[in-house]
């Protein structure tokens, strides 16, 4: 048996490609309650998800790993996946690359309307994460002082904002809500998109929104730009994109000023980067809301 160390993403623990000693081969991730005490719960979502897509993973509806099992073992969970022979998007973007990730995302789309299975709903898995901007408008003066001078001036109309994402992001589509570069695959199949814990039902534009901020900080086009790329961007309501646009740029706002969680010491200045990009957009957002609707 041989085993490939993979790297890149912000989990903890194992990620290795595995050769076993009859020839087959597995993707294997495990990690343990010691090096981050969340992640273990996320590798048991997972494998619900995928368990719930199996029917779908296996006609190719839905571009995503197959899952073999999953091992628990004293403190440790393990998930052993499909095998996917590729690599992750190469960065900077290139707008060939990009065209296939935004195709696979409006296959997913269509695949997975209505869900074909039980996931929270976005209002409630995102309860919390996205109040970041009524938050820090309760914030101490010292908190406030660590925030850009734009949002302190308007963290109140912000907040304002934020507070309506939820009625915006109703819908019957089960949607993965962590797209980035490193949660895809580009394979002889096409595009494999990986890492499903945070699968919840909702409005698609949800996806597109959220994955916009990472495609331009690595180089691809901006927010408003990539959602004109997509068939839910081009008709979404302008301010549908505007409430989902704040509550993203609140969230990553606000969870940059925290400590590095146990284990993910980059992930902090990865969620500022993201906080950045969606902050310049919310304030095109903001100053000319029909920007997205433009053609």
């Amino acid at each position: 048996m041989h085993a490939d160390n993979q790297t890149g993403g912000f989990s903890p623990g194992v990620a290795a490609r595995v050769l076993c000693a009859d020839g087959r081969r597995y993707f294997v991730k495990a990690v343990s309650a010691a090096a981050n005490p969340q992640t273990p719960g996320l590798h048991r979502r997972e494998a619900v998800v995928l368990t719930g897509l199996a029917p779908l993973i296996r006609r190719r509806a839905v571009p995503a790993p197959a899952l073999i099992g999953i091992v628990e073992e004293e403190e440790w969970v393990a998930l052993v996946l499909e095998d996917i022979s590729g690599g992750q998007p190469v960065l900077p973007w290139r707008a060939a690359d990009l065209i296939l990730v935004l195709t696979a995302i409006e296959q997913l789309t269509v695949a997975l309307t209505p869900a074909p299975m039980d996931a929270p709903p976005a209002a409630q898995a995102y309860a919390k994460a996205f109040s970041g901007w009524r938050s820090l408008a309760q914030a101490d003066a010292g908190t406030l002082t660590r925030l850009d001078e734009w949002s302190r001036a308007r963290v109140d109309e912000l907040a304002d904002i934020e507070a309506t994402w939820v009625v915006h992001a109703e819908g019957d589509t089960l949607l993965h809500t962590d797209l980035r570069a490193d949660n895809m695959l580009l394979s002889a199949r096409g595009v494999v998109v990986v890492d499903w814990p945070w699968a919840c039902i909702g409005n698609p534009l949800l996806d597109v929104v959220g994955f916009a901020p990472s495609v331009a900080m690595q180089g691809g086009p901006d927010p408003s730009a990539l959602l004109r790329m997509t068939a839910v961007g081009r008709a979404a309501d302008p301010a549908a994109v505007r409430a989902l646009a704040c509550a993203l740029a609140g969230y990553f706002t606000a969870v940059a000023l925290e400590p590095d969680p146990q284990g993910l010491p980059t992930v902090r200045a990865f969620q500022a980067a993201q906080g950045f990009v969606a902050r310049r957009w919310l304030t095109e957002l903001i100053d000319d809301p029909q920007l997205t609707s433009r053609r």
